[in-house]
């Protein structure tokens, strides 16, 4: 990891660190700078083996958010159990070849099979937590007041308060981690050889400073993450023609998909709420009624 990779790990994790909304800190760490520094600082390109590593950046954030949240391991031993599971399924991709197009394949069903299965667990949790709403309602005035509230914030992932201070590491801590980080990752350059394209610089802080919504992030990111494979594909199309011209092309379907991913959820609020105020105005006549004298 040069100087440059270490400031770029710093400016990622301090935009994460002061944006409040989870949707956004998850949008910012999907950014692909990473990707785009080791693609231009190191000999490699991509194929089939970096565009399954994209599942390995989610399983980093699945095994750091089962370690810490449900085996309530500290978040630094939670990081190193994630980074040694994106380690092992490295070394398992760099050891065969892997064409491109199956590997892109693999990655779009299990992409999509994951998209219905939060999608259905998001659904039977809402449903759930209404259905103990009601029940709160039926018993006290209490309870009904705290049961929609929470059920608004499970599901907008909005984040907790935490009485305007930071919810990561101090500062100094911070640099600590990263210049271990580098160390480590100068240590495993010979193990990981291409897959440091997607390798997670940045998501060990990352995951410390939302490591109280680890779940609702990984989620996020996880939907995100169909971008990151938009940006390796344009690449790896164009990666023979020039360097530049695939990464513009990379950035450009970066930012068409995660267009794709983000607008349609605003529209259709918009249109729910359009909707409920063309239903609730109220019917004006059409010619005012006779008055009689």
């Amino acid at each position: 990891m040069t100087v440059g990779a270490v400031l770029l790990v710093t400016a990622v994790v301090w935009a994460v660190s002061v944006i409040r909304s989870i949707r956004l800190r998850a949008l910012v760490y999907s950014l692909p700078l990473p990707m785009t520094l080791a693609l231009v600082s190191t000999p490699y390109g991509v194929g089939g083996a970096q565009v399954l590593g994209v599942l390995g950046l989610n399983l980093f954030f699945v095994t750091v958010a089962v370690t810490h949240q449900r085996l309530r391991w500290p978040i630094l031993l939670a990081d190193g159990a994630g980074i040694a599971v994106y380690v092992a399924l490295s070394a398992g991709l760099l050891a065969v070849d892997i064409p491109f197009e199956a590997a892109l394949a693999a990655t779009l069903v299990l992409w999509l099979a994951a998209m219905l299965l939060l999608r259905h667990r998001a659904r039977t949790r809402v449903a759930s937590d209404a259905g103990e709403a009601d029940a709160a309602a039926a018993g006290g005035g209490d309870a009904v007041a705290a049961g929609p509230t929470a059920v608004d914030d499970a599901g907008s992932g909005a984040e907790t308060p935490t009485g305007g201070r930071s919810d990561g590491l101090p500062a100094l801590l911070k640099l600590l981690v990263i210049f271990v980080g580098a160390i480590l990752t100068a240590v495993l350059g010979a193990v990981l050889r291409g897959m440091v394209v997607t390798f997670p610089y940045s998501g060990v802080l990352v995951a410390v400073e939302a490591r109280r919504q680890l779940f609702e992030f990984s989620w996020h990111f996880s939907r995100n993450s169909l971008a990151l494979v938009g940006f390796l594909t344009a690449y790896h199309y164009l990666q023979d023609v020039s360097s530049a011209v695939a990464l513009g092309a990379g950035w450009a379907a970066f930012g068409v998909l995660a267009t794709a991913l983000h607008l349609p959820l605003g529209r259709r609020g918009a249109a729910r709420a359009s909707a409920s105020g063309r239903v609730s105005r109220p019917l004006r006549p059409a010619a005012e009624p006779p008055t009689v004298r």
